[in-house]
C-alpha cells in the first residue's frame, strides 16, 4: 500500500512540473501565466511564445503523462497504469508547483493513451490535426479528440474485448478536457475564440 501511495504521489508531482513555464521563464523571460489565457498548458504557449515553444511545451506535456503512467511498470508495483496517469493528469491541471494553476489536460491526457493505448493515441492524434486544420480551433479538436477517444474504446469494446478500466478512464479525462474547455465553448458559440495561423 506504502508503494501505490508514492507512486501515485510521484505521478502527481510528474505531472506538476510547469513546462510552459519554465520555458517561458528560462528561455523568453515570460512568464506565460501573464499573457493571452493565461494557461500553463501548449495552447498558450503557442499563442505566446510562438511554434518553437508551443511545440518542446506539448511534447513535454505529453512526456510527463508518458512517464507517469509508466511508473507501475518502472517499481513494478501492482496497480493500473491508467491510474498514475489519472494522477499525473491531476497534477497538470492542479500543479502544486505553479499555485494549482495549469493546463486543460490535453496533451498529459494524450500522454497517459501513448503508453497504455497506443493505437487509441495514433487516432485521435489524427482526429485532432485533422479537426485542428479545418477548424483552426484548437479548443473544439480537442474536445472532438476526447470524445473520439471515447468513442474508439466504446466501439473496440463491441468488436473485440471490453477493457473497462481504459474505458472508464477515457470517458473521465474526456469529460474533464471538455469540463475545463466551458470557457471556450462559449467564446467559440460568440466568434471571439482565437484561431491559430500556423496550421
Amino acid at each position: 500500500m506504502v508503494q501505490i501511495i508514492l507512486v501515485l504521489i510521484l505521478a502527481y508531482l510528474l505531472g506538476s512540473i510547469p513546462s510552459g513555464l519554465i520555458i517561458g521563464k528560462v528561455f523568453y523571460k515570460t512568464d506565460i501565466r501573464e499573457h493571452g489565457s493565461g494557461n500553463l498548458g501548449g495552447t498558450n504557449t503557442f499563442r505566446t511564445l510562438g511554434v518553437k515553444a508551443g511545440m518542446v511545451v506539448t511534447l513535454a506535456d505529453i512526456l510527463k503523462g508518458t512517464l507517469a503512467a509508466s511508473l507501475p511498470l518502472l517499481f513494478n508495483v501492482e496497480i493500473n497504469p491508467l491510474l498514475a496517469g489519472v494522477f499525473s493528469v491531476v497534477g497538470h491541471t492542479y500543479p502544486i508547483f505553479a499555485r494549482f494553476r495549469g493546463g486543460k489536460a490535453v496533451a498529459t491526457s494524450g500522454g497517459v493513451l501513448l503508453l497504455c493505448a497506443p493505437l487509441l493515441f495514433l487516432t485521435v492524434l489524427i482526429i485532432f490535426f485533422i479537426s485542428l486544420y479545418i477548424t483552426k480551433y484548437v479548443s473544439l479538436s480537442s474536445m472532438i479528440a476526447g470524445i473520439t477517444a471515447f468513442l474508439f474504446a466504446l466501439i473496440s469494446g463491441f468488436i473485440q474485448k471490453w477493457d473497462i478500466p481504459l474505458l472508464i478512464v477515457v470517458f473521465l479525462l474526456a469529460s474533464f478536457v471538455i469540463y475545463r474547455h466551458r470557457a471556450n465553448v462559449k467564446r467559440i458559440m460568440n466568434k471571439t475564440e482565437p484561431k491559430i495561423k500556423w496550421l
